[in-house]
């Protein structure tokens, strides 16, 4: 079966409920979409309430408080929401990757050693039982090891081991002043061996939330090597299909798996900053156009907020005194422009209630961007 590049946008917008917000709860909405970038702590609530009929924020908050929802270090060593019950099978499948890249060379270059980090996990995890602050974990650390081996071993161990982000409060339930406790697990792998069974399950998550997908998508949404995805996509058998993608590229996916049509009307939406549907794939042109990959991801990996039209990045937006500013890369019907004014006022109610000027931080971005039409989209109706 053959499935073209517009179908396979389709796909991942209807997967990803981007073709139409649903009555779901947060916690299901995690679930369908696998996993919400989280490493800028409003971006899971401006990418639920896209995705999430009437989107209220003090349900996530919630969820994260009941820990139904979970903030980690997970899939390419960064952060993400994602629910519960995944948790742990997904930083099973990470486990080669956090060993390789948070028990290495800077790591080594205290004079610990990989064995050293995992004796230390279980101690680490005891005395996270109870949420404990960044100082509260280096000084515990700097007790154990001494004031020279304490920041590289912290720098490894706050990813490599199984710890969750505790919730701090604030608008946004997290803050720059991070907590962690220990995470509802059962027993984690030690080593740098891939767990086959829990990587074979990642990769059917994945290919729920986000497929048809190639090798390379895969192994870009984990920062897993393509052997062994391979291998998990081989173990898995008849639970995925081939398709023939664009250029013969041959993807995978789970038979059934909903495919809307090429025209399926895709209305817009103001994106959250890092959303996953723009980093979830090796080949980004599913989502984001060519020409403007490098004005939404910036050269030190930050990702903009951007304007989706037709199911394609077409700008980017900020939040302002009085609304949202909106710039487009390129020309945009009225009736575009109408929908995108919608979502404002909808978003800005949201952003009233917590931090009308969330992603501040990154406005010197905006500078480098190209000369092109923006708009204020006011946050009441005028």
């Amino acid at each position: 079966m053959k499935i073209t590049a517009r179908e396979l946008n389709r796909a991942t917008l209807g997967r990803q409920l981007l073709l139409e917000r649903e009555a779901l709860s947060v916690v299901d909405a995690v679930r369908r979409v696998v996993a919400v970038q989280a490493q800028h702590a409003p971006s899971p609530y401006v990418a639920l309430w896209n995705r999430v009929t009437d989107f209220d924020a003090t349900t996530l908050d919630a969820g994260f408080a009941d820990r139904a929802v979970v903030k980690a270090t997970l899939m390419r060593i960064t952060l993400h929401t994602v629910h519960a019950d995944d948790y742990q099978v997904f930083r099973e499948a990470m486990q080669s990757t956090l060993y390789g890249s948070r028990l290495g060379f800077r790591f080594a270059a205290s004079g610990l050693t990989p064995d050293d980090g995992d004796e230390l996990v279980p101690e680490l995890l005891a005395f996270a039982d109870q949420p404990r602050t960044a100082a509260e974990m280096k000084a515990w650390l700097e007790t154990r090891l001494g004031a020279d081996k304490q920041p590289a071993a912290w720098w490894g161990l706050r990813a490599y081991a199984p710890l969750h982000h505790a919730p701090m409060g604030g608008p946004w339930s997290f803050t720059t002043r991070s907590s962690f406790v220990a995470a509802r697990t059962g027993s984690i792998p030690r080593g740098r061996e891939t767990v086959p069974r829990a990587l074979q399950a990642l990769v059917l998550r994945y290919l729920e939330g986000f497929g048809p997908a190639s090798v390379a998508d895969v192994a870009q949404f984990a920062m897993v090597q393509r052997a062994p995805i391979r291998r998990a996509l081989s173990a898995l058998g008849d639970c995925v299909e081939q398709l023939e993608g664009p250029e013969g590229i041959v993807l995978f996916d789970v038979p059934g798996s909903p495919r809307p049509p090429a025209d399926t009307p895709a209305p817009p939406r103001l994106m959250a900053m890092w959303d996953s549907t723009l980093l979830a794939y090796a080949d980004r042109s599913r989502i984001i156009p060519p020409d403007y990959r490098r004005l939404v991801i910036r050269n030190n990996g930050d990702v903009l907020p951007t304007l989706l039209v037709d199911g394609y990045v077409a700008g980017v937006w900020r939040p302002v005194d009085g609304g949202i500013e909106a710039t487009a890369f390129h020309d945009l019907p009225t009736t575009v422009w109408d929908a995108l004014a919608a979502e404002a006022r909808s978003l800005t109610g949201m952003l009233a209630d917590r931090d009308s000027q969330a992603y501040s931080r990154y406005n010197h971005w905006w500078a480098k961007l190209p000369d092109t039409e923006t708009r204020l989209l006011p946050a009441q109706r005028s």
